[in-house]
């Protein structure tokens, strides 16, 4: 199982940022994914999850702002920020199930005040 993560970066508060996740070793299109956050001194948080047939669910605290999507054709998934505040500052890792097996290398969100 490979995740790679990109897109992350330097955004002000209120921006916009759009991660994508390229999975291989799996078969994607029925493999559910999500996103989970880790920020410094804090534990790692599932952010949203999405299935293989597109039923998405997401933190409280993230519910508005952001949304998790997937292109089973390209087997990648993504999450679309908006609305970023400095607390979404986090390293922002791609996962699959079974939760806390598998994880990419991360890719850092920094949301400046």
């Amino acid at each position: 199982v490979q995740l790679v993560e990109s897109g992350g970066g330097l955004v002000q508060a209120g921006g916009s940022l759009r991660l994508s996740c390229a999975a291989s070793g799996i078969i994607f299109r029925i493999t559910t994914m999500g996103w989970y956050r880790q920020a410094p001194g804090k534990q790692r948080e599932m952010v949203a999850t999405i299935t293989s047939g597109g039923i998405t669910n997401s933190a409280d605290s993230v519910k508005g702002r952001f949304t998790i999507s997937r292109d089973n054709a390209k087997n990648t998934v993504y999450l679309q920020m908006n609305s970023l505040k400095p607390e979404d500052t986090a390293v922002y890792y791609c996962t699959k199930p079974p939760w806390g097996v598998y994880w990419g290398q991360g890719t850092q969100v920094t949301v400046s005040s």
